[in-house]
């Protein structure tokens, strides 16, 4: 995996906006992001989880459903429980906010690679140009994946103020 801040420049979501400034893996722990590049089978979980799914996008998989699929999961938001994801074929964009600066950190994935998102990190998500990805979700417990994009409410949320307070944020 490799990390970056997002240009911010007009275009298609799934160019790389690579900014060509590198995020450090000190950079990414301080924000509470963690990643590793570990051989997994794919249907495999190796006991680190309780429960997980096999999610597939791409434009053969949900055909005019594609667009609006991939716009939505662009859309600012945060999940009230960890993110674990391991990618098993493809490669897309994992971007998330780095809380100090409002910045956009931009981590390219790839086959073999495992983010894990803390609860209360705002984040996006979306395919490169190559638009197919497979992916298995992990879970630490009962499945749940409930997007709140952000807004007012979503930054008082307790998942989210928790979040601010593991990385000391005042």
């Amino acid at each position: 995996m490799r990390a970056y801040y997002f240009d911010n420049l007009e275009g298609d979501q799934r160019l790389p906006h690579d900014s060509g400034m590198d995020v450090s893996d000190e950079i990414l722990r301080s924000i509470g992001v963690l990643h590793w590049r570990i051989p997994i089978d794919a249907e495999g979980k190796r006991g680190i989880t309780k429960n997980h799914d096999i999610v597939a996008i791409s434009k053969e998989g949900l055909g005019d459903e594609f667009e609006t699929k991939i716009k939505s999961f662009y859309h600012e938001h945060m999940h009230e429980d960890e993110e674990i994801r391991y990618l098993l074929e493809g490669t897309g964009f994992f971007d998330v906010r780095e809380h100090s600066s409002e910045s956009w950190i931009r981590c390219h994935m790839g086959a073999g690679d495992l983010l894990v998102l803390p609860a209360g990190i705002y984040h996006r998500f979306t395919l490169d140009m190559g638009n197919r990805v497979r992916t298995m979700r992990l879970f630490k417990d009962e499945p749940k994946w409930i997007a709140h994009n952000r807004g007012d409410q979503t930054d008082a949320n307790p998942y989210r103020l928790e979040y601010l307070k593991s990385i000391e944020v005042q």
